[in-house]
């Protein structure tokens, strides 16, 4: 044997299975949490609508306030995540939506309900910063893929979760007993992420006593940042004009009954969980095989584009149709997991928490922006346009992520 030959590194060990599973199985159910929090009132507006006197303006107003503040602070919160490290934010974050539930529990008007939407909002603020800088650092690199894929997937679940969970409740025993009930389980999940603790640490970055000024602000720079809250922004208002609009532009042009109309967006929402599941091997095939990550955003976003102008022609019919829609939410999904990839790529190290709070915004400001421009289309009856208009923007959205792809390269 040659000195040379003594000499060679030996390869790192393979980072153990269970390891990974564990931190992906704990972010994922956070994420989850805070997705079943996006519902946290919505379910209910129906009975608060009977029993405090709300008009739809005033509830409304309610997921504004959750968007608005989610949004802002989701952008914030990335210096945090960086600062002090995703664990602690994380758990305050859980804390927040125990808050918000107990708030709840207890609102005797509109007030009360306005309480909930602003702890809500807070509390789902740091997910998406604390979240992914717990991934990027703790889930070894080849498993990332299938990491990210159960984050979606969890998130889907979270808000196919909520409306069972809190309108069953209700139904059996009142709105303030489903609230206590939530209350417990945010508890549950905040004892479960406490106990496994350990796994969720992540590295803090450290500020450089000679930084220049302002240097935490030097991502804002980048161009690539930009176009991923574009991506972000653009994506999302396709998202949000299924789930607002959807159950009426299938009355209207098809003539299905509310339950179906109903049924075919929560198909939607399992589809996409489907789809990100698969899109986590997909993303893990295109590591393997240097297809980019925003080629694969491309192609599903596309095709998910594509089957909306199918449905906007109605040459499908009803049941046709509900299932074209069905399957978009497929497509989108299977680009879901490679599409937190592109994000990582165009993230300069260290600045993990302030570029996913960011971009990330992007999401509560599309939720935010989409029902005022594509209500203005429903108000008019364009429903078929409305279709459309979501697929443009989806197409847009395809644009941006290749530019994505030119500048982070």
């Amino acid at each position: 044997m040659t000195t040379a030959a003594l000499d060679v590194p030996a390869a790192a060990p393979p980072v153990p299975l269970k390891r990974d599973a564990t931190v992906i199985g704990l972010v994922g159910l956070a994420h989850g949490t805070s997705h079943f929090s996006h519902l946290l009132l919505a379910p209910l507006f129906p009975v608060f609508i009977r029993d405090f006197g709300l008009s739809y303006s005033d509830v409304g107003l309610l997921v504004s306030i959750f968007f608005v503040i989610s949004g802002v602070g989701q952008a914030l919160a990335g210096f945090v995540v960086d600062r002090l490290g995703a664990r602690p934010v994380l758990f305050a974050a859980i804390f927040c939506f125990l808050l918000a539930a107990l708030s709840a529990s207890q609102a005797t008007g509109y007030s009360g309900l306005v309480l909930v939407a602003c702890l809500a909002g807070l509390g789902n603020a740091p997910f998406h910063p604390a979240d992914f800088t717990i991934l990027n650092q703790r889930v070894s690199a080849p498993r990332l893929g299938h990491a990210f894929s159960a984050h979606g997937l969890t998130g889907n679940l979270g808000w196919a979760l909520a409306p069972v969970f809190l309108v069953g409740i209700t139904a059996l025993a009142d709105w303030r007993t489903a609230y206590f009930a939530a209350a417990t389980l945010y508890a549950v999940v905040l004892s479960v992420l406490f106990w496994q603790r350990d796994h969720l640490r992540t590295e803090v970055v450290v500020r450089e006593q000679n930084a220049p000024r302002g240097a935490e602000l030097a991502y804002l720079k980048l161009p690539v940042v930009w176009w991923c809250f574009a991506f972000f922004l653009l994506s999302t208002m396709t998202l949000a004009v299924v789930q607002s609009f959807a159950p009426s532009i299938l009355q209207s042009l098809h003539g299905v009954s509310m339950e179906a109309a109903t049924l075919t967006v929560s198909a939607y929402m399992l589809s996409g969980a489907v789809g990100m599941l698969v899109g986590g091997f997909v993303a893990a095939y295109g590591q393997q095989h240097r297809l980019s990550s925003e080629r694969v955003v491309a192609y599903a976003m596309s095709a998910g584009a594509l089957l909306l102008l199918v449905c906007a022609t109605g040459w499908l019919g009803n049941v046709g149709t509900m299932v074209a829609l069905a399957a978009t939410g497929f497509a989108v999904g299977v680009g879901g997991p490679s599409r937190d990839m592109m994000i990582k790529k165009a993230t300069p190290k260290g600045a993990t928490g302030r570029v996913y709070g960011t971009v990330y915004s992007g999401l509560d400001v599309g939720f935010a922006l989409s029902p005022v421009v594509f209500g203005q289309l429903m108000d008019r009856g364009w429903y078929s346009a409305t279709l459309v208009g979501a697929a443009l923007v989806l197409f847009l959205a395809v644009f941006a992520a290749l530019g994505v792809g030119r500048r982070a390269a």
